[in-house]
């Protein structure tokens, strides 16, 4: 059906404006980019979804989340090197009929995922 996201940053409590985002599809050990992004006021990609249902395969796919860019640029003094700097999220899709959505919330010192509807 398709694949969308959206990042909060539980440190300020607010989407994730303007953190690049880049998915990939995934096969063995090679990683192919199919988009990239910058997110919106909302956190969520400006072109809303990621992949929609001609383009959503079942296989396997990865987030790659700017965490430490998005941090320095919110003038979050970090540690160098960053405890945090990309999160990447590997994930698969079984059922390509169905809606994905692998939201993110972030700190520069965590982060939690889960499927979403």
């Amino acid at each position: 059906m398709s694949l969308s996201t959206h990042v909060l940053d539980t440190m300020h409590g607010c989407p994730a404006a303007g953190m690049t985002v880049a998915l990939h599809a995934v096969e063995g050990d090679a990683a192919t980019l199919l988009k990239r992004m910058v997110l919106n006021a909302d956190g969520r990609n400006p072109d809303g979804l990621l992949l929609g249902h001609a383009e959503l395969k079942k296989g396997c796919y990865r987030l790659v989340f700017d965490v430490a860019g998005y941090f320095k640029a919110r003038g979050v003094a970090l540690p160098e090197p960053n405890f945090l700097n990309q999160v990447s999220l590997d994930f698969a899709v079984a059922f390509p009929e169905q809606h994905y959505h692998v939201p993110l919330l972030v700190s520069p010192w965590s982060y939690s995922t889960y499927r979403g509807s």
